[in-house]
């Protein structure tokens, strides 16, 4: 269950918007600051305070990779897009040197929790490919080297 400060700013955020319908992802946003991913309850949640069906809080959960839903992710969630720029440019190759780096695969998470990896179809970034995204953070024009020093910078 959301916690009250959560369904408060689910509340402020509805105001920003002419439609319910419109503040799904933002208070989805919102509800998975509160412990790092959302649960069905949560969604279900998420759907009784903006007024609207919860599978329509489902589809947009389920759809876009930024939210967590069920599992939680390590507390830096790298998602490497995959789509055809970043492909051709190599992201393959990142993936692999990351999953070397990191001695997980795509999907699991450090032993320590502090960092899932990822795929995604795109992340709109296609002149700066190959890329990535930490957490909110884009990470551009990659090589293997510029990932490793940037895995090494993360705490």
């Amino acid at each position: 269950m959301l916690t009250d400060k959560t369904l408060e700013e689910i509340e402020r955020i509805k105001k920003k918007y002419p439609n319910t319908k419109s503040a799904c992802m933002e208070a989805l946003q919102a509800a998975q600051r509160e412990k790092g991913h959302v649960t069905e309850c949560d969604m279900r949640a998420v759907a009784e305070a903006l007024d609207i069906e919860p599978v329509e809080v489902q589809e947009v959960g389920g759809f876009y990779t930024m939210y967590n839903v069920e599992k939680p992710k390590g507390r830096h969630h790298v998602q490497v897009c995959r789509n055809l720029s970043c492909s051709l440019l190599g992201a393959e190759h990142i993936i692999l040197a990351i999953e070397q780096e990191l001695g997980i695969k795509t999907g699991e998470t450090t032993e320590d929790d502090r960092i899932t990896l990822s795929t995604a179809e795109c992340l709109g970034s296609c002149g700066t490919a190959p890329m990535m995204q930490i957490n909110d953070e884009f990470h551009e024009d990659l090589t293997v080297d510029k990932v490793s020093d940037i895995l090494k910078g993360l705490k």
